[in-house]
């Protein structure tokens, strides 16, 4: 009769660990997927600013040929 209630002692005991596991791998995909959101952003500025300097530099030389074209 004791080795039935410590195996049902054992399983809750386990049963209690594998929801804190758990419940600590769902705050860290929650964390991450705040950082990975945070990041999205940051690469999203970046690209923009990219975009922003390769067209002035092709408007720049694009304008520098066609000036030395008609002088």
């Amino acid at each position: 009769m004791p080795r039935e209630k410590w195996t049902d002692e054992r399983l809750d005991d386990l049963q209690a660990e594998m929801r804190g596991g758990f419940a600590r791998v769902d705050k860290q995909i929650d964390r991450l997927d705040g950082d990975i959101k945070d990041l999205r952003r940051e690469l999203n500025v970046r690209f923009d600013a990219v975009n922003r300097n390769m067209f002035a530099g092709f408007f720049v030389i694009f304008a520098t040929v066609v000036g030395s074209n008609i002088f």
